[in-house]
Parts: C-alpha cells; structure tokens; sequence
C-alpha cells in the first residue's frame, strides 16, 4: 500500500493544514472586524440616535455588540472543555472542526437578512458565526502539535497567519469595491452590498476550508479510533480540571498563561472593536468614513503579512520570550495613541503599527504555548485550556470595553485600561526569556 504524501512534517499536509487560515480568516476580518461592524453601526445609528432596546434594557449601539462578542465568546470559552476531550477520546478532532466551520460559515450567510430593524436576529447570527470560529480554532490549534515536530511550530503558525491575512485581503478587496461601487454588480446600494458580501464571507469558508479538510481526513485515517468512553461529557470538565492541576508541575506554562491572558485581553479587544472606535471617534461626520475605515482595515492586513514573518524571525534569533515582549511595547504605544488621535492620517499611522505586530503577537502566542507544553497525547485537552484562556480574555476585554464606553459616554477612555493590560502580561512574559523551550532556533538566513 502506498504510503499517503500527508504524514507528520510533510510539506503536503503543513500547507493543507495553515489553508484552513486562509478559509475561516475571512471571516475574522469582513464579519469581525470590517464590514459587519460598519454595516452595524450605520444601521443602528439611525434609529433613536444609536440607542438599541433589546430584551427590555436599552443599550448603546456599541456597548450592546461589544456585549455581543463577550457572550459569544464566553459560550466557547464554557463550551471547548467540554468538546475537546471528547473528540481526543474519539481521535475525531476533524470531525468536531467541520461541524463548527460550517455552523459559522452558514451563520455569515445569514446576516444577508439583518437590515437594522431586527437587531435582536442580526446579532444572534452575528454571535452564531463567532462561536462557530472561535470552536473550531480549538481543533485548528490542535492539531498543530500532531502535525509537525516542535522545531516547526514557529514557522508553521506564521505561515498559516500568513495565509489568512493574504486570502482575507483579496475578498475584503473584493467586498470594497461592491460597497464602494454597487452599481457595477448590479447591486442597487451600499447597504445591500454590505449584506452580499457577508454571503461571500461564508461560502468562501466553507468552500476554501475542504482543502485542509481533506489533507487532515487523510492523516486521521491513518491513526486507529478509540471507542466513546462512558461518562465522558462528564468527565470532560474533570480532564480540565486535572490539566489544571498539572499547571503547578510546570511553572512557566502557568506563568506564560497569564501573561497571555492579560495581553491578549487587549489585543483581541482591538482587532474586534477598532472598526467601531474609528467609525464613532475618527470618521463620525465623514460621509467616506465606511469607505476609509475598509481601506484602514486593509492595510492592518497587507502589513499583518509582513509583520507576522518578521516577529518569526526575530523569535528564531532572540527567543520567543523576546519577540513576543518587543510586541507588546508596541502594543502600548498603540495604546497611548488611540487616546490622543484627532486626524484620520493620524489613524492610518495606529492602524500600520497595529499590523505591524498583530500577526506577529497572535502566531507566536500559539506556537509559545506549544513550545511549553508537556509531551503527552491528549493535545486538544490542553489547547482547549489555552483557547478557553484566550476566549475568557476576549470577554474579559470585550465587556470591559462595552462597560467603559457605557459608563464614560466615550471610547478613548479604554485606552488606558489596555495599556495597562499590556503592561501587566510584559511584566510578566519578560522573566521567561531564560525557559529552556523558549530559547532562539538555530540560525536564520
């Protein structure tokens, strides 16, 4: 029997595998980040000056998709403990991954129908399609321990980081034009063409996302399956818990977590919510704000490509520790900016340094922790404590940001509680430079 091209480190199933960042980082950016939030925010702006009444309690338009991303997020965050083990004890990771790409793409499609009066629908799918992304990144990330021994994880996470910004950008392009330029297509305004394109974002995905599904159907049939044990879905919240109490055997994992915690409070609070403080503080009475914005977004990505290829190179020379403190000082810098920006130039110049280390801090997040971790089979138990770390931070940041914007009637002010998340997970990330899994690969050229 021939043996199949995609085993463990082939460059087959490494390229299979990092596709599935081009497929599903359509949606980070065009639903997430982009297009969506836009649309939302012109469409509940014009009714009762951007207050939102839903389930009795009025919010303000960005307060309540602030809350929004919080929920949908702290859904993955309750639920991944309780899948991961599950498809580690079937050895069905794929399988779980699938379900929840196409949960997600099908939710994007179905945002077509939200038109600004039926918000409680709009941000139902809205918060379907983020849980569908955010779950089957748990499987993603996993397999990034199975796939490639240790030394790759590096260039491989940057790869696939790469892969997304460079797929995402050319359909956030695509959607531009038709937003920009509805007529062309036959679309008879902008605001349809806002709802067409989220259509584009969940076939893209869902078509695009069969590549590393193949590559990896391939590479599971070749490990045997083990039955459902009983008592399982139980007992997945007990392996977490005994995952956490492996922690304390390994000190920098633990550590590392925290820091991770903190500083990816902020990030993920600004890829999420960057669009809707431009839209609100920058381009408020611009009648191109929506136009100027989508442009903003696609240089954060066209840099991103770059960014995330040179913080793999500073961590191959410096250490991962290193690279990953050297982006978080700027990630403080982009702080103290967003407090005191005016112009729309001087936007432009945040959203570079934004890009900058965005793919850089996001790929070197997930490759340090699998660097750190223990050697053992069960690698989704252990990414699903990671991604539940990384989801409990969105919503920590994301609620934060929603109350803050709430309480002071003004986005700057959140500033300061990102620089001061920063600030923390550096103090913390700093001393880990020494950990031995931590320490520069060889030589780059």
């Amino acid at each position: 029997m021939r043996k199949s091209r995609y085993q463990r480190n082939s460059p087959a199933l490494i390229r299979a595998w990092a596709f599935y960042d081009w497929a599903n980082s359509v949606y980070s950016l065009s639903i997430a980040t982009a297009v969506f939030p836009l649309y939302y925010a012109q469409a509940t702006a014009a009714a009762n000056d951007g207050l939102v009444t839903l389930l009795g309690r009025t919010y303000t338009n960005d307060a309540l998709y602030s809350y929004t991303v919080s929920l949908s997020f702290l859904a993955v965050a309750l639920a991944a403990p309780l899948l991961a083990p599950l498809a580690d004890q079937r050895r069905n990771k794929l399988a779980f991954m699938q379900f929840f790409c196409y949960l997600g793409s099908i939710s994007c499609c179905l945002l077509y129908f939200f038109n600004g009066a039926n918000v409680g629908w709009g941000l139902l799918f809205f918060g379907m399609a983020s849980f569908g992304f955010a779950s089957s990144l748990v499987y993603y990330n996993a397999f990034l321990k199975e796939i490639a021994d240790e030394r790759h994880h590096d260039r491989i996470s940057s790869l696939g980081f790469s892969l997304g910004y460079a797929g995402s950008v050319l359909l956030l392009i695509l959607n531009l034009v038709m937003v920009m330029q509805p007529a062309w297509f036959g679309i008879r305004d902008a605001a349809h063409a806002s709802r067409i394109s989220f259509v584009t974002v969940g076939l893209w995905w869902m078509l695009f996302a069969q590549i590393p599904f193949y590559a990896l159907r391939r590479f599971e049939r070749s490990r045997s399956s083990r039955p459902l044990a009983s008592g399982l879905l139980a007992g997945g919240y007990r392996r977490l818990r005994h995952v956490l109490g492996e922690m304390k055997h390994h000190p920098e994992l633990r550590q590392y977590l925290i820091a991770f915690f903190l500083f990816n409070a902020g990030v993920q609070t600004i890829m999420y919510l960057a669009s809707l403080f431009g839209a609100e503080v920058i381009f408020h009475n611009d009648p191109n704000g929506t136009a100027k914005l989508i442009a903003c977004v696609l240089i954060i990505q066209l840099v991103a490509i770059g960014g995330a290829q040179l913080f793999w190179r500073v961590s191959a020379r410096h250490g991962n520790a290193k690279a990953l403190s050297a982006s978080l000082l700027i990630w403080m810098l982009i702080s103290v900016l967003a407090y005191i920006i005016t112009t729309e130039y001087e936007f432009y110049v945040v959203a570079v340094l934004v890009g900058l280390v965005m793919g850089g801090t996001q790929a070197l997040a997930r490759s340090t922790y699998a660097k750190l971790l223990p050697t053992r089979s069960d690698s989704a138990s252990f990414f699903s404590f990671f991604d539940a770390t990384e989801k409990l931070a969105t919503v920590t940041g994301t609620a934060l940001f929603g109350l803050v914007a709430e309480l002071t009637g003004s986005m700057r002010h959140v500033a300061w509680l990102l620089l001061l998340l920063f600030a923390l997970g550096w103090l913390l990330l700093w001393p880990l430079q020494r950990a031995t899994a931590l320490q520069p690969e060889a030589n780059v050229g």
